[in-house]
């Protein structure tokens, strides 16, 4: 019921959140205004269930050092993506025609903020963490890590290779980032950038959702293999191979800390203690 319970408390905030910043996409300003108010209203309905329902303060939304890592994410997240630019560009694939629109910008940051928010709540903060706690470390990883991909295939320029993609590059990458940290500050921060830097920056196609109008006004032509087609960039194998190397760096440093779940050990839930391999 534990499970249950934050899942759907969760899983509202998604639907309605997501709802709500769709139905107003087309005025920039309220966009982002109404983006940051969703992301802000799932991180505190996320605190309030664990609170309600595991006795305890949710560790992994605390707020010391909130700023810090959610900056450190947004930085990790968009220095990502703009090594699979810089790639795409010194290849020819990708191309500036001049400036964008500032006030398109500003409408995906609050679009992609919502974003990053709600699915890192669901997929990290409940589904992971929760699965976790029975299977271990590494089973969570696959599994949530696969069930993040597939969903992708509702997207509208969706294939099955984009989907294959987003699980490695980026559910794998974003639950070992969470098990390396165990915060979903990091996390949220690291999606975030990512997608903000795809869509709000580069004006690249996101996750096979469609065109976008950021701060550029570019082009992505070439193999599809390399830029990722109608996908958009996490199609492309240097998304997939930068993601891969990254999900290694975190796991390593999961490792390092001691915070690896054996398979078939279980949280704590009164008091967060993880049993985890000895390092």
């Amino acid at each position: 019921m534990r499970f249950v319970r934050q899942f759907m408390a969760v899983l509202a905030m998604y639907a309605i959140g997501g709802t709500a910043v769709s139905a107003v996409k087309d005025n920039d300003w309220l966009t982002c205004v109404l983006g940051l108010l969703v992301a802000a209203l799932t991180v505190l309905v996320y605190g309030w269930v664990v609170r309600w329902t595991e006795h305890r303060p949710a560790p992994d939304v605390a707020r010391e050092d909130a700023v810090a890592k959610t900056g450190w994410g947004v930085l990790i997240g968009a220095g990502w993506f703009v090594m699979v630019i810089v790639n795409l560009f010194c290849s020819g694939y990708y191309e500036v025609d001049g400036l964008g629109s500032g006030k398109g910008a500003l409408g995906l940051l609050g679009f992609m903020a919502a974003a990053a928010a709600t699915e890192e709540v669901v997929y990290r903060g409940v589904l992971f963490r929760i699965v976790e706690e029975r299977t271990g470390t590494y089973a969570a990883l696959g599994l949530t890590g696969l069930l993040f991909g597939l969903s992708h295939l509702l997207n509208e320029h969706a294939t099955l290779w984009g989907a294959v993609a987003i699980a490695v590059e980026a559910g794998f990458m974003l639950a070992a980032a969470y098990a390396a940290t165990r915060s979903l500050w990091l996390t949220i921060g690291v999606h975030f950038g990512w997608n903000f830097a795809a869509a709000g920056v580069f004006s690249t196609e996101v996750s096979g959702n469609g065109g976008n109008l950021g701060l550029l006004d570019a082009t992505t032509s070439g193999p599809e293999l390399l830029t990722g087609g109608e996908f958009g960039p996490e199609g492309s194998v240097y998304s997939v191979g930068f993601g891969v190397l990254f999900t290694l760096v975190f796991l390593w440093l999961a490792h390092r800390r001691g915070r690896i779940v054996r398979f078939g050990a279980r949280r704590a839930a009164t008091t967060g203690a993880i049993a985890t391999l000895p390092r």
